[in-house]
């Protein structure tokens, strides 16, 4: 037999599975192909560990014949219960956890490692525990295919694997040898397979090679889906190379060893029941699926147990999976298993788990699944509030020992609190899991979270923006950091700088790194997430600003610069020319480009800068689709709370009477139906939120950093049949894009540590203001440890409170911006101290209480200094946008390598001086505004379009038409159309390049007939 061929390689895994413990069949002798199981082993097993209740089958005063005929019954009946639709009380799944009853015996048919060694019985029989590997099993009573392995647990089947040597053949045979040659059913007698039917007896199969393994749990012939079971390769896809043998050895080296298989088989497997609307069909959806852990899934869950149970509480661990990833399952192993994890004196490692999430399909999941396994209710408590007070309901879950408790990141705040302040919980321990991906918070939230906000973080959230989970945990560890009885679990596939040196753990470089990766490009190329920074199109938006009847001297009255040239980019990002241009854009290129793909079902995500925005998006989108008489692209708007808007309308804008269709159903379960194409988003939806059906997304907001990948990532789920995504960009530079992926495509890495000093220095300047006196600081604090209550800490900081004001008031009245500048300096520094001690304090030991003191007593000083805008509101009605056009800066295809710059650490807040304003005139402002967009040649174009509107003008037949139809039917008609063209054709002389641009490109075309179309007509009708 030669070496190279798939029988050695099949030698050489049974021989290394006998060796590790597992019976070996070098053939299928004794396999029973019509029952699909190994008779011998289930009946063996049934004798050495229930002898009592086998012989109130198998009689032992009977003949041999009688016990034969007994043995052959009790095997029926063991199909008979196998043979049932897989559900929680029956199929393999539910055989193997929780046996079967026949008459008055009731058989376990499998013992799994028990958390704890106290009972030698249980351990005596998880060691009778019969693993086996049979060779070419043939297992069809209607043909003679074979498979190659098949394993057995207890003589039931559990798993199938087909092999192919990487020097004849490659993992793709074996897959299509699933596909065309294993089928559930036989092609030519139409009769089932035992064996290969979904959830009955093998609950995996595996295709291997000597370099990748792939795995699916349910056949269905050529429509079957594999998934990769692979190690993953320095970040990609495949296995490392393997010196001492092929890659793909830790399948029988690692995997299947008996207390990792048998792991999985009691922890992992779950049986999945889905019941929903089938977003591309419309109809009814009840799928199910039995849920196999992917490679890393195994490895990360495994390896957090296992550290956990060495280390105990008191420590933290931060994973960093991609989008992708399976993240709900980790989380949810992982909370099992820590929840009955015991260390190796058999005392439990953690009384509680609590799991911080917004994933509403957790609570279900964890209980059904945790059911599955145990076969018993009340493990899992989500904390919702229904019967009362949440903070009462958790704290009597906290003390019943409830092991897995599920609350939202609003209601976390009073598990820490119930944690450090409740005697009933004195010398117990806790696992806090925290999941990233769907735990933010909108609206408004307490003031110690506000004042761990950066000034950008905070100007979303009172735009109705949503607050990051991890800045919230920040806030809410800073009091409790060195607890010992917490360890901390934290999900999350982009951590910020801040979260790797909270939960990071120290590498060989001495730097915070994660505890375990899964990267985003091996995500990629995986294939469980598409790339969506491969059809990138960047448009930049050219304007040029006038002011009408006025002339500008030296005399005129002058404005701060940097403020007036703020208000004047936001008035033309809300000017109704620019929003109405972007729409016609997004519009046609959705029609053009997306809404065919995906069945017609493909959708499409606006990422607008502001609720004003949004609304003015949504007005303007539905226009111009009521205009065009387009149907079937319902536009949805999603932002919280309301928007007064009197240029758009007299009544406050709301997501309700914005939203007319949603029929009671929430905003992501009516933009799951067919009723909604087109869904534009103010600060919401734009983390946390899956739509696999999202194709595009046009971007009209300055993205960065976490927030530029947390919000493209939307459009990175797969879909059947979705190959590509679109991203067109009107804000943002694509390099810049490309560098906030950067760090997360492999491994999130930070530049340094944060220096543990800038309190310091924080504190030197804060004192120097001389706003505050130590002997005030004295009393605040003493106050609040003694609890005095709210007038007493009002008083301590009225003094600093009058100072300021009367520092301030001076100023103002004074006219003195610099002086007004260093007092508001003054707050934004002591909102730096807090956030700047509330996350070191929890890295360094200061071992003093000077800083403790002061961030005690600035929390409460800060709100309370407040200063009134005093800025003159600028006056823009005079402002007219002259000129205006969008230009295409072309499509990229960025390539990510992982080697952008590191994290940056924390570092000189509050160095900022106060400056002096920079006073210009309404001319300078306008020119400035203009400037970015000299040599645009929008003078060229605005002739051009004038030219060919001129001739459209002088047709007769248009004539004709704008006096006797509405906008929408001249707009339509296909005369219209025909005198564009031949208008643009006769402009070729005087206007060659634009000529060609137009009668070149559908869109552009497109684009200039919307345009045209609504000046000819009104100036037809006037």
């Amino acid at each position: 037999m030669a070496q190279h061929n798939e029988s050695a390689f099949e030698d050489h895994i049974c021989q290394a599975l006998q060796a590790s413990g597992w019976l070996y069949s070098p053939n299928d002798h004794e396999y029973d192909r019509e029952r699909a199981l190994f008779p011998a082993d289930v009946l063996g097993w049934l004798e050495d560990t229930q002898p009592d209740q086998l012989a109130k089958v198998v009689k032992p005063a009977d003949s041999p014949a009688e016990q034969r005929a007994a043995e052959l019954l009790l095997l029926a009946r063991v199909c008979k219960v196998l043979d049932k639709p897989a559900t929680r009380e029956a199929g393999m799944l539910s055989v193997l956890r929780t046996g079967f009853k026949d008459v008055s015996a009731k058989f376990e048919m499998c013992q799994f490692k028990p958390a704890m060694g106290l009972n030698p019985v249980t351990l005596e029989r998880y060691g009778k525990v019969r693993l086996r590997v049979m060779r070419q099993v043939h297992y069809s009573t209607s043909n003679q295919n074979s498979i190659d392995l098949v394993l057995f647990v207890n003589g039931l089947p559990v798993a199938t694997i087909e092999l192919k040597t990487d020097f004849t053949q490659n993992i793709r045979d074996a897959v299509e040898q699933y596909k065309h040659n294993r089928l559930p059913k036989d092609a030519k007698t139409n009769k089932e397979e035992p064996l290969l039917a979904f959830g009955r007896r093998a609950l995996v199969h595996f295709a291997v090679s000597n370099d990748e393994i792939q795995m699916t749990t349910h056949l269905k012939g050529k429509d079957t889906f594999f998934l990769p079971f692979n190690l993953g390769k320095n970040g990609h896809k495949g296995n490392p190379d393997n010196p001492n043998g092929s890659s793909t050895s830790y399948l029988w080296e690692q995997v299947l060893q008996r207390d990792t298989w048998l792991g999985i088989l009691g922890k992992f497997l779950h049986l999945q029941v889905s019941d929903s609307t089938n977003p591309v069909t419309g109809e009814r959806d009840l799928r199910k699926s039995l849920l196999f852990p992917r490679y890393h899934q195994l490895d990360v869950v495994t390896k957090l147990v296992d550290t956990a149970r060495v280390e105990g509480p008191g420590h933290k661990y931060l994973v960093q999976h991609s989008a992708g990833s399976g993240k709900t399952n980790s989380i949810a192993w992982t909370a099992h298993q820590l929840s009955t994890l015991h260390n190796d004196h058999d005392a439990k490692v953690f009384d509680s788990v609590i799991v911080v999430t917004d994933r509403t399909v957790l609570d279900t999941q964890l209980q059904d699944a945790i059911y599955q396994i145990e076969h018993k209710s009340g493990v899992v408590v989500p904390i919702r509030g229904t019967g009362g007070s949440k903070s009462a309901e958790l704290t009597a879950a906290l003390v019943a020992r409830t092991p897995i408790i599920i609350v939202t990141i609003q209601t976390f705040p009073f598990a820490l609190k119930a944690i450090a302040e409740s005697k009933a919980l004195v010398g117990r321990n806790f696992a806090i899991i925290a999941d990233e991906a769907h735990s933010s918070q909108t609206g408004s939230t307490a003031n110690k979270l506000k004042q761990v906000l950066s000034a950008e973080e905070l100007a979303d959230v009172n735009d109705g923006g949503e607050i990051d989970v991890e800045a919230f945990l920040a806030a809410e560890m800073a009091e409790r950091a060195d607890a010992k009885n917490i360890s901390y679990f934290a999900f999350t596939a982009t951590p910020k700088a801040k979260t790797l040196e909270l939960f990071g753990r120290k590498g060989a470089d001495g730097l915070p790194e994660p505890f375990h990766i899964y990267s985003m490009q091996q995500a990629i190329e995986e294939r469980f997430i598409l790339d969506v920074l491969q059809n990138y199109t960047s448009y930049k938006v050219a304007y040029k600003l006038a002011h009408e009847g006025r002339e500008y001297d030296s005399e005129d009255s002058k404005v701060e610069k940097s403020e007036a040239l703020k208000t004047l980019m936001k008035w033309v990002k809300l000017h109704e020319h620019n929003i109405a241009q972007k729409v016609a854009l997004i519009v046609e290129h959705f029609l053009d480009n997306v809404a065919w793909r995906l069945d017609g079902k493909a959708k499409a995500m606006v990422v607008t800068g502001s609720r004003k925005e949004a609304v003015r998006y949504k007005l303007a989108i539905d226009k111009y689709i009521s205009d065009a008489g387009y149907t079937g692209l319902g536009a949805m708007v999603a932002f919280s709370g309301q928007v007064v808007d009197t240029d758009s309308g007299p009544e406050p804008f709301t997501e309700h009477n914005m939203n007319d269709g949603l029929k009671g159903r929430t905003l992501p379960e009516a933009f799951s139906s067919t009723d909604y194409r087109i869904m534009l988003v103010a600060n919401k939806f734009q983390t946390g939120f899956d739509q696999p059906l999202l194709v595009a997304m046009y971007v009209d907001k300055k993205l960065s950093g976490v927030s530029a990948v947390q919000t493209l990532s939307r459009l990175n789920r797969t879909a059947v049949g979705k190959d590509q995504t679109f991203v067109l960009d009107f804000v943002n530079d694509p390099a810049e894009i490309q560098a906030s992926f950067e760090p997360y495509f492999r491994q999130a890495t930070i530049e340094s540590i944060s220096d543990a000093n800038v309190v310091h220095d924080l504190q030197a300047k804060l004192d120097a203001a001389q706003i505050y006196t130590d002997s005030e600081i004295e009393g605040l604090v003493k106050a609040y440890v003694t609890e005095s209550g709210n007038n007493a800490l009002s008083g301590w900081v009225a003094p600093a409170k009058s100072r300021f004001n009367t520092q301030y008031n001076t100023a103002v009245a004074q006219e003195d911006k610099v002086a007004q500048d260093a007092l508001e300096l003054f707050r934004k520094d002591m909102g730096s101290f807090v956030r700047a001690y509330d996350f070191l304090s929890q890295l360094y030991d200061y071992a003093e209480t000077d800083l403790e003191k002061r961030s005690i007593y600035y929390r409460h000083l800060l709100p309370v200094l407040r200063v009134n805008d005093s800025r003159v509101e600028l006056d823009l009605s005079e402002v007219v946008l002259a000129k205006y056009a969008l230009k295409d800066k072309g499509t990229s295809n960025m390539a990510l390598t992982g080697d952008g710059e590191p994290l940056k650490p924390l570092t000189d807040p509050g160095t900022g001086v106060p400056k002096d304003p920079v006073l210009v005139t309404w001319a300078d402002i306008i020119h400035q505004a203009n400037l970015p967009f000299e040599g645009e040649q929008l003078d060229a174009v605005a002739h051009f379009v004038d030219g060919v509107k001129r001739e459209l003008v002088k047709n007769t037949t248009l004539q004709t038409q704008a006096r006797n139809n509405s906008r929408q039917h001249f707009r339509s008609s296909p005369d219209l159309a025909h005198a564009v063209t031949s208008a643009v054709s006769d402009a070729l002389d005087s206007h060659t390049s634009l000529s060609l641009q137009a009668l070149g490109s559908k869109v552009k075309m497109k684009a200039l007939l919307e345009m045209l179309s609504s000046l000819v007509y009104e100036e037809l009708q006037s």
